[in-house]
């Protein structure tokens, strides 16, 4: 299985020099505020940004001194932006998924049409399979897409906001997903008790550096939650799963407003 390491990656100054390590089969997510460089790093681990120092290694090999279709064939990445308009069927554009496996004048096969299939019965999409792309919605896009990756066949699943757009059942419909893989994946969140839930571990980002790393039970905590966020904190055990759970309030000079993430 595959390992993904990070020494020194920095990216102008939007990331500085972060050190993280995604073990063989982890399932590690990236947290913190806007800005804060999750979608930068993840950039220069997929290889649409060059990092300005640093290197990102897979398995031992230096992902930018590979050509782009080397790279697609061990890395597979979900974007956080599911707003392109692919003049394709859904199942033409899951399909794609095998590009970097194929000769570029190699068209679609029997079983490439099957692997997409049953892609898009993995993310609940099979009835959409001759649908236009960019007549589904946004959270139809972000499952197909997921699905695109899927038959991708990666040793390393980058996913950059994968439940964005997706209602609360396809959140953790996706997640799950991912879990079941096989890979080693690497993904940013927004919510931090999806990222309790599903990850193994998890690390803290504040204005492109890293602040801190950990199983979740070791990272949130109300003290980060003041430290990064802002905010006060409470973490309680999830009752079912025993995950930690962030409820979370306004300092009083925003309010007294309660909720839980």
């Amino acid at each position: 299985m595959t390992e993904l390491r990070l020494h020194g990656l920095s990216y102008e100054n939007r990331l500085r020099s972060v050190d993280l390590t995604v073990r063989p089969g982890e399932t590690v997510g990236l947290i913190g505020p806007n800005g804060s460089g999750k979608t930068t790093l993840l950039r220069c681990v997929y290889g649409t940004l060059t990092p300005t120092a640093g290197r990102a290694l897979l398995d031992g090999d230096d992902l930018h001194a590979l050509g782009p279709k080397a790279r697609a064939r061990r890395v597979a990445t979900v974007p956080q932006d599911s707003a392109l308009d692919f003049e394709l069927t859904v199942g033409e554009l899951v399909a794609l998924g095998r590009s970097p496996h194929k000769r570029f004048w190699e068209g679609d096969t029997g079983a490439d049409r099957e692997r997409a299939e049953d892609a898009l019965a993995r993310v609940g999409l099979a009835d959409l399979v001759d649908r236009p792309y960019p007549t589904l919605s946004g959270g139809e896009r972000q499952r197909a897409l997921v699905a695109r990756a899927l038959v991708q066949d990666p040793a390393l699943l980058v996913l950059d906001e994968p439940t964005n757009h997706l209602d609360i059942r396809h959140q953790l419909d996706v997640l799950a997903l991912v879990r079941t893989l096989g890979t080693t994946n690497l993904l940013a969140l927004h919510d931090l008790n999806l990222a309790g839930a599903y990850c193994d571990r998890i690390y803290v980002l504040e204005r492109g550096r890293l602040v801190t790393g950990g199983t979740p039970a070791e990272v949130l905590t109300p003290a980060l939650m003041e430290a990064v966020y802002g905010v006060d904190a409470e973490v309680i055990p999830h009752p079912r799963t025993g995950s930690p759970t962030v409820l979370f309030q306004r300092s009083p000079a925003g309010g007294q407003e309660s909720s839980t993430m």
